[in-house]
């Protein structure tokens, strides 16, 4: 049965008895970590026992945005992504409900009325660290006393890897230091991000090594400015390839905006332009350098194709252990 998504907005229309009863799975789940997973597969395997449907709530934007806390904040995964990784994890239904001053303002007992009973949920799932309604004064310590008898709670503990605990925040900070070898333990799947190919400054093919110029189509949180072993997916066909994230000092003095993403497929011909990519980091080779020459800068990049080639032949064959990458 394929997920359906509702989207609301406060005060939502929907009627209590003409909803099914769930088991409702509640979080912002940027990340869609392995914690978050916890959670999502915890509801469904409830609903599934019960009877009832499973559902997640999810909240956009991100509510330390529209409270003012940070000023930008860029998605591990966008909302999009976001909702294909939760369908994909045998949820029934997805409300997304948007967060705004308005509704970041009610007090818990109304959330729990509005959002949790009026919506027919039956038992709720949740992080140990989840908080609802004004000022984050809900917490699911406090969810059975305004569940009044309504439906009952699971609250999962703490998910840890290498001790420490499994979070969205941790997730940014391995992709700040680019060390994206190590988002497998933490999301259960390599990072992602997807784009489309736009025209570029076509100084590759000139150099010998054709890119791919990427526009992403979303907000996602960028990897550390570097050259990455990516794997790259089109129409359903797995390339291999080498990323570069960053703003080309070699062409470039200044550094504006955001990074560009631009790509190099080991076995590709033929016209890119207009093709939608999703790119899957793998591993960091090294940081952006500035090189006095054109030919200086062609023979590293064929220094990075020749060790992704020999990280992709690792990675396939699982004979050889590749030393652990400097975090720079």
């Amino acid at each position: 049965m394929d997920m359906e998504t509702l989207f609301l907005s406060h005060p939502h229309r929907l009627e209590r008895q003409a909803l099914p009863p769930t088991v409702m799975a509640l979080g912002y789940f940027d990340g869609i970590h392995l914690g978050h997973q916890k959670v999502i597969r915890t509801a469904v395997e409830i609903a599934n026992e019960r009877g009832y449907e499973s559902a997640v709530m999810t909240f956009h934007p991100h509510p330390f945005v529209v409270l003012g806390k940070q000023s930008e904040l860029r998605s591990i995964t966008p909302l999009g992504k976001k909702e294909q990784l939760i369908a994909s994890l045998g949820v029934n239904r997805l409300y997304i409900v948007e967060f705004t001053p308005t509704f970041a303002a009610l007090s818990p007992e109304a959330f729990v009325d509005q959002y949790l009973d009026g919506l027919h949920v039956k038992h709720v799932v949740a992080g140990f660290d989840f908080t609802y309604g004004r000022f984050g004064k809900g917490t699911m310590e406090t969810m059975p006393i305004h569940a009044r008898g309504r439906f009952g709670q699971t609250v999962i503990p703490k998910l840890a890897v290498d001790g420490e605990k499994v979070s969205s925040s941790r997730v940014r900070k391995l992709l700040e230091d680019g060390a994206v070898e190590q988002l497998p333990r933490l999301l259960g799947r390599f990072y992602e991000l997807e784009g489309t190919v736009v025209a570029g400054e076509r100084r590759g093919r000139m150099i010998g090594f054709p890119t791919a110029n990427i526009a992403l189509n979303s907000d996602y949180a960028l990897p550390a400015v570097g050259v990455y072993a990516v794997k790259a997916v089109i129409g359903g066909q797995v390339y291999e390839g080498v990323a570069n994230v960053g703003y080309k000092p070699t062409f470039h003095k200044t550094r504006e905006g955001l990074p560009n993403i631009e790509v190099h497929l080991f076995e590709f011909s033929g016209d890119l332009y207009g093709q939608t990519m999703t790119i899957e980091w793998h591993r960091r080779l090294r940081s952006e350098q500035k090189f006095t020459s054109v030919d200086e800068l062609t023979a590293q990049i064929a220094r990075d194709k020749k060790e992704a080639e020999q990280y992709f032949r690792c990675f396939s064959e699982k004979t050889c252990i590749l030393p652990e990458k400097e975090v720079f």
